[in-house]
């Protein structure tokens, strides 16, 4: 396989977990990392052997040799530094979400168009073994006419720094644009698209909420402007509808997981990480006049797939899917199309509790502006 060179964009919490899973990866190399904090990106650069340190991004794009560059910034930074490297002549991989508004993310994709270079969004959601479990049954018919699903995402209390953990960007609008929403949030919605075929939006409703207590100097030093729990309700075309519930903090023992409606069948996703769920993945359908609720060994379905299917290992993981599709091997999955539609979501509940109304897509659209800061 041929090797793909890339350089690492910020090498802060998510730009080391990225090279993390890069070395689990054959045929890719990091030659190059790059971030403000230069001391940083040259102790990471001693860590893992990469050659190549930079401290300002439009350098590191000079770099003949990088074919893709992984931009891991706050929400932000990312249109920026994306639109840059893409017409720099480098492919993509930007860290979820797509960018801080609809607007932002629109100008990522349409300069991935006009260069002819790949986007791809990192959504981990896309590559679990309950989403390809889920897909294969929708695609086979075994759910029937697919029209309603729902989203849910759980953290009992576990907000960005004002909790422990993390940076106050996290909570910030300026650089973050939302909380639990564009953190959480676009990775169940995005999962959610996917699975339904990333259908066009019509109407979005939504509330967003910051009601429970935090530390005051946490609250008061982060600058804390962002929602900690998210509602909406989404319509799409032809009749299909989605309703959601994120939550960075708020008093529940938990949520089910995410789940799917057809008139043959339905699905519901585990409810939590790998490892974490309290449900597992189950199908829902009735045959013979008999009514089953079915689990499924997803391991045992994983393993069956990769002895099976040529590239199967393309779709482990964000990255080994990156790498596959730089390689030729796969077609890239549409994830900057579905991160863009999940955008479109999420600004639309932002506008919708701001307006105290339901609003249509085209709304949201012409509403949104640019928050990226100039990098």
């Amino acid at each position: 396989m041929e090797t793909v060179k890339i350089g690492i964009i910020g090498v802060g919490q998510i730009g080391k977990q990225h090279i993390e899973k890069y070395r689990q990866i054959a045929g890719v190399e990091i030659v190059a990392v790059c971030d403000v904090n230069e001391a940083e990106a040259r102790r990471v650069a001693e860590q893992y052997g990469i050659p190549h340190v930079y401290s300002d991004y439009q350098a590191l794009l000079q770099l003949e040799e990088i074919v893709a560059v992984d931009v891991c910034l706050h929400n932000n930074f990312h249109a920026p530094v994306t639109v840059a490297a893409l017409k720099a002549g480098k492919h993509v991989y930007c860290e979820k979400p797509i960018a801080g508004t609809y607007e932002d993310g629109r100008r990522m994709l349409e300069a991935a168009e006009e260069t002819g270079k790949l986007l791809h969004v990192q959504l981990f959601t896309l590559y679990g073994k309950d989403t390809k479990a889920a897909k294969t049954l929708i695609e086979g018919g075994k759910l029937g006419r697919l029209y309603h699903a729902r989203s849910t995402g759980f953290r009992r209390r576990n907000r960005p720094y004002v909790d422990g953990y993390g940076t106050p960007y996290f909570t910030k609008k300026e650089t973050a644009a939302g909380g639990a929403l564009l953190d959480m949030g676009v990775y169940h919605i995005a999962q959610l698209l996917h699975l339904l075929g990333n259908p066009e939006v019509e109407r979005i409703s939504g509330k967003v909420y910051q009601e429970m207590a935090m530390p005051e100097d946490r609250k008061t030093s982060s600058g804390f402007n962002v929602e900690e729990l998210a509602t909406g309700f989404v319509r799409f075309k032809g009749g299909l509808t989605l309703d959601l519930i994120e939550a960075w903090s708020v008093h529940m023992g938990g949520f089910e997981g995410s789940s799917i409606l057809g008139s043959e069948g339905g699905v519901r996703l585990p409810n939590g990480m790998p490892g974490e769920a309290t449900q597992p993945f189950s199908f829902h359908s009735t045959v013979c006049d008999i009514d089953l609720d079915s689990t499924i060994d997803l391991d045992m379905m994983d393993l069956r797939w990769h002895r099976l299917r040529e590239n199967e290992d393309a779709y482990d993981s964000s990255q080994h899917h990156w790498i596959a599709a730089l390689q030729g091997r796969v077609p890239l999955l549409p994830t900057a199309a579905i991160a863009l539609r999940t955008m479109l979501i999420s600004e639309g509940i932002y506008l919708s509790d701001e307006l105290g109304r339901e609003v249509s897509a085209e709304e949201v659209r012409s509403r949104s502006s640019s928050t990226a800061i100039p990098v």
